[in-house]
């Protein structure tokens, strides 16, 4: 295979699930003997420390993404990669402007990781969203490939931005490989998971409105009046002290916890009983991949986009309506009542990271 020279822009690498993606693109591009620029337009946030070093990080240091365009022209114009790939909206539109003024031969591939209609409808306060739209519009027809990680996210966006079909391309997110399996194996220094304590609960995510964890504090407090249980929130964000405050209010101190980022979510997933996702939309939910792969049973929101894709319909695990805490604690407690007889290996062999990277490298 020719080898190539591919950067990967994105805004820095805090702890999201784009970002995860992303870095473990570069990780496999890397590996395959390409050489890969990491584009950050700060380098800053939780996954630094895991960037190989095979990969060259390019720190443009900026504040803001909006303010990486001219230094992402210079970067352009100087090292002269083959091909861009970015992830997120801002930043695939500063991405498309930079190669278009740069006036550069680079491939450009730009990544959604979210339905945007209904991602505009959680954030419908926010004034990003009166001109994001705009300029995606216009932005991303001049991408060489507009990728969605689910089908649901591929045929939104050619109705909402007015992409061509054979501009858009399906290819779910890499998740799985060795390191997620050896890493998941690792021991957990947790009292809760000590045998004889009763089953944990566990969801991971960032703290903000579109993941819905008050929904599933509600639907938690539900289950904790019929048996025994904990629940484990693994992540940071703005909702933080709102979610603080419900768990008082709700009366479940004692049995929920939000440790923040933790570097090995992996463990706790399959140490967990139960892998709940309470989104209100998602993109492809990474974390209830790689709760599948861990051999934990689920219960997901049937949101936009993903959540059906991954569990084949409700074959690999439980599909509840969002924002509706009864059936939540419902699916809940069933999977509870149920032996735990684990995760099918077919559930999450498509989000292998070798064969979504083969799928990249293609159109790269």
């Amino acid at each position: 295979m020719e080898k190539k020279k591919v950067a990967l822009f994105l805004p820095s690498l805090v702890g999201g699930g784009a970002e995860r993606v992303m870095l473990s693109l570069a990780s496999e591009f890397a590996e395959q003997e390409h050489h890969v620029d990491l584009v950050l337009a700060k380098a800053s946030g939780e996954y630094m420390d895991q960037v190989p070093a095979n990969i060259h990080i390019v720190d443009l240091d900026t504040s803001r993404v909006l303010y990486s365009l001219f230094p992402l022209i210079r970067y352009l114009k100087e090292n002269r990669p083959q091909s861009v790939l970015s992830a997120l909206d801002h930043t695939n539109i500063i991405a498309i402007c930079a190669v278009t003024i740069a006036n550069v031969n680079v491939r450009t591939i730009v990544s959604i990781h979210n339905n945007l209609t209904h991602l505009s409808k959680v954030k419908k306060k926010r004034f990003v969203t009166q001109w994001i739209p705009s300029l995606m519009k216009w932005s991303y027809k001049r991408a060489d490939k507009v990728v969605a990680v689910s089908q649901g996210v591929a045929e939104d966006a050619m109705q909402r931005l007015e992409l061509p079909e054979e501009k858009v391309q399906v290819i779910y997110n890499p998740v799985v490989d060795e390191r997620l399996i050896e890493k998941a194996a690792e021991p957990i220094d947790h009292p809760w998971f000590a045998d004889g304590e009763p089953p944990v609960l566990l969801a991971v995510g960032r703290l903000t409105p579109e993941k819905d964890f008050p929904n599933l504090l509600r639907a938690f407090a539900k289950l904790r009046k019929t048996r025994p249980a904990r629940l484990i929130i693994l992540g940071e964000g703005e909702k933080r002290a709102e979610m603080e405050k419900l768990i008082i209010e709700l009366g479940i101190s004692q049995d929920v916890q939000l440790p923040g980022f933790v570097n090995n979510p992996y463990a706790y997933m399959k140490n967990a009983r139960l892998f709940v996702l309470s989104s209100l939309s998602e993109g492809l939910p990474t974390v209830l991949i790689e709760a599948l792969a861990c051999g934990t049973e689920v219960v997901s929101t049937d949101c936009p986009s993903g959540p059906r894709e991954i569990l084949q319909g409700g074959r690999y695990g439980s599909l509840v309506r969002i924002e509706d805490s009864e059936a939540l604690f419902q699916a809940m407690k069933e999977r509870l009542d149920m032996p735990d007889n684990g995760t099918n290996s077919e559930s999450y062999e498509p989000f292998w990271k070798t064969n979504v990277s083969r799928q990249y490298l293609d159109i790269l």
